[in-house]
């Protein structure tokens, strides 16, 4: 028998208002590997809720984050020995209900939590305390900081080489990790271009501080990069792929750097991958004296507290604008319950998205006081 603090009976035990934690819970499993999530996952109805070991924390979800890597995920791109079914969702932030005894050291229930790990869409999940990030509350902006403040951060500060006057341009800018990478790259006192696909986006990149920003359903990005950047820009923050990642590595400037954090635009298709022309890359590239980074936020886990840290002190001090999208422009409303994270996922590849998609995950409290 595993020590667990704050449990009581075999099939209930109490969270810190004393409402019953019940013994199963909704949860999203992926039962067969595609890249179309609705085909892929089903919501499973009676899992279930599980038990905290020693070392862990029970987080009662409250938020939870969508990733366009989502679908990869569901299609077994990641890990090919992973067999489903398989639970699914990277991100989360809640309230600790229940907690193994060496997790008490530093957790007490009722505790903000923010984490990333595999399974967040889920009403509840085990997370190990020392992957745990301790919040002053639980607000969905926290959650836009974990994989997509990071990835920003980390990808910008080891690969982007920022200093004042450098031109960058990122792709995809008012998305949910576009949205960073421009504020980042306006910190470090650069001049940045912002894609986006409707003049609503482009207000809002205008908001928090994009010099440029190009519609690409009402304007050729590549003839606006040719006239209005003759030169070249410095840094590419490129997540589209396909044709947007084609057109970034023509506009590189002499030493320029093109950092690749993803190629949402092929995500959908059988194999993740929208065809480039790559056949004239080295030439490209050697004429240039340019550069290719590829960044996956996995390798740079030493860096993740460190970031995660300032990131969070920067918002606290209102020095960062967090954007969450919560579907409220969607057709059908709101994104809330785990019910609306397939329309959440669908959402994000229609391009509607302004931030980071974030879904609720409303707690019916069935108090025993």
């Amino acid at each position: 028998s595993r020590p667990i603090l704050d449990m009581s009976y075999s099939r209930h035990f109490l969270d810190f208002q004393g409402s019953s934690i019940p013994s199963s819970m909704k949860k999203l499993v992926v039962t067969k590997l595609s890249q179309n999530f609705r085909e892929a996952v089903i919501l499973q109805q009676d899992s279930p809720v599980p038990l905290p070991g020693d070392g862990d924390l029970l987080v009662r979800n409250r938020f939870v984050g969508i990733n366009a890597s989502d679908i990869n995920y569901s299609a077994g791109r990641y890990d090919a020995s992973v067999k489903p079914p398989f639970d699914i969702g990277f991100e989360g932030v809640g309230d600790v209900v229940a907690l193994g005894l060496s997790a008490s050291a530093d957790y007490t229930v009722g505790q903000a939590v923010a984490y990333v790990k595999a399974g967040s869409f889920a009403e509840y999940t085990v997370v190990p305390a020392r992957h745990a990030v301790p919040l002053p509350s639980v607000k969905p902006e926290f959650l836009t900081l974990m994989v997509s403040g990071a990835t920003a951060y980390i990808s910008l500060k080891e690969l982007g080489d920022l200093s004042e006057g450098k031109k960058v341009l990122v792709t995809a800018a008012a998305g949910g990790t576009g949205q960073f990478a421009v504020q980042l790259a306006k910190k470090a006192k650069c001049h940045v271009i912002g894609t986006c696909s409707s003049d609503e986006k482009g207000g809002f990149l205008k908001s928090i501080g994009c010099d440029r920003t190009i519609n690409y359903k009402t304007e050729n990005v590549e003839s606006v990069l040719k006239k209005d950047y003759a030169e070249g820009v410095d840094v590419v923050y490129e997540s589209v792929g396909g044709k947007m990642f084609d057109l970034a590595l023509n506009a590189l400037a002499i030493k320029g750097r093109l950092i690749v954090i993803g190629f949402i635009a092929g995500y959908q298709s059988s194999t993740g991958l929208q065809p480039i022309k790559a056949e004239l890359l080295p030439a490209k590239l050697l004429k240039k004296s340019a550069s290719i980074r590829g960044f996956f936020l996995n390798h740079y886990l030493s860096e993740y507290k460190m970031a995660l840290k300032h990131l969070l002190e920067m918002y606290e001090r209102g020095d960062l604008v967090c954007e969450v999208d919560f579907g409220d422009m969607s057709p059908e409303g709101k994104f809330i319950g785990l019910e609306s994270v397939f329309r959440a996922v669908d959402y994000m590849y229609m391009g509607k998205n302004i931030g980071k998609i974030v879904v609720e995950l409303p707690h019916s409290v069935n108090s025993k006081l």
